[in-house]
């Protein structure tokens, strides 16, 4: 099946048309299309508008709040907790960050952990808000558990990202957004809907063994760290998402480890939680903080410019982070977004039971 094309106006318009049947206001509901079309344009399309289908059924199932009142909790001059009070992670993430960057220009940086959140889309599009900025963003949230540690069977982390993003003067911003498993659960579900095998390496079954079934998390199968195996590392992925898992989920109060909420509707939260929703932390420091801001993003330019200038084998091309984004948001821009015909039908689907137009 050919993937249908949308342009970035029409998906706009339909995505933030659902937010505001589900009840959020109108701000938000532009802010979260943001997020959520940022993906789609930059290649990431298990984070783009195929996820509105999950936003949708988690808040039909009470667990997401369209309209939340954010609060801090604790705070000191560099750094906060704050409540997201059940809200759109979408959302939720963009306010701490908005947090983060207001202490980061008070006193130079700002950290702050979140509680009692949802899934927050990319993590590249929160770091880059302060990016934007004259600020380093950071950018991290913990996650479904479906992550086995090395030499485990159970899941016990979820995919865990962290996403960095670095202004520079006259070269694209370094923006490196990545999981700390092999694959994203995403990339598993865009196997599934192009039915395909997932590479060796991405997941094992139930017992721990090696599998190439993009099915294997339901019938109890786990996501592998970064490394897949220990023998490439996975003890270092499985260390990254545990540094995640504290940072977003300890730090602040909310559920970590197994007890992380699913973002799927159909499962039940854990009988025993041991905090509030889901976490994130996101973090920004004033560059000038450090060195003239001018100069770093000068030197920044010129640290791009030699690392894409590396000598690289024979027919490859040596990357920048956020170079394969930048390269599908300027194409899709222009030619438009591609949607497997399974998302569109699901899309549809919410379309039709919220008396919306049809994709």
């Amino acid at each position: 099946m050919e993937d249908n094309i949308y342009s970035e106006s029409k998906l706009r318009e339909f995505t933030e048309a659902v937010f505001l049947k589900m009840g959020c206001s109108a701000e938000d509901a532009e802010k979260a299309t943001d997020v959520l079309l940022k993906a789609d344009l930059r290649g990431i399309d298990s984070h783009g508008v195929a996820r509105l289908t999950g936003y949708v059924r988690l808040w039909e199932a009470g667990r997401i709040n369209p309209t939340p009142e954010v609060t801090i909790v604790h705070e000191t001059p560099s750094t906060a907790v704050i409540d997201g009070d059940g809200g759109l992670g979408l959302i939720v993430a963009i306010k701490a960050m908005e947090i983060a960057m207001k202490k980061a220009e008070q006193v130079g940086t700002g950290w702050v952990s979140v509680k009692n959140s949802n899934h927050f889309g990319i993590a590249g599009y929160h770091a880059m808000l302060a990016a934007e900025k004259d600020m380093v963003g950071m950018a991290m949230t913990n996650a479904s558990p479906l992550v086995a540690p090395t030499f485990a069977t159970e899941r016990m982390l979820g995919t865990n990202p962290i996403a960095v993003a670095i202004p520079t003067a006259k070269q694209p911003m370094f923006v490196a957004d990545m999981a700390t498993t092999t694959a994203a659960n995403g990339k598993l579900e865009i196997l599934q809907r192009q039915e395909k095998d997932a590479p060796v390496g991405w997941i094992q079954n139930k017992e721990g063994n090696n599998s190439t079934n993009p099915f294997e998390l339901k019938d109890g199968g786990a996501l592998l760290p970064l490394g897949s195996d220990r023998e490439h590392g996975s003890h270092k992925g499985y260390a990254l998402g545990s540094i995640v898992d504290i940072f977003s989920a300890v730090f602040s109060g909310a559920n970590y480890g197994p007890w992380a909420p699913p973002f799927v509707s159909f499962l039940p939260l854990a009988k025993d939680p041991v905090g509030e929703g889901l976490g994130h932390f996101l973090g920004a420091m004033r560059i000038d903080a450090f060195r003239p801001a001018e100069e770093f993003k000068h030197h920044m330019d010129n640290w791009i410019s030699r690392f894409r200038d590396t000598k690289a084998v024979e027919g490859k091309t040596v990357l920048i982070p956020g170079d394969p984004e930048r390269e599908a948001e300027a194409k899709r821009k222009t030619d438009g977004i591609p949607l497997n015909p399974k998302v569109v039908a699901d899309l549809n689907e919410v379309a039709e039971k919220m008396g919306l137009s049809l994709l």
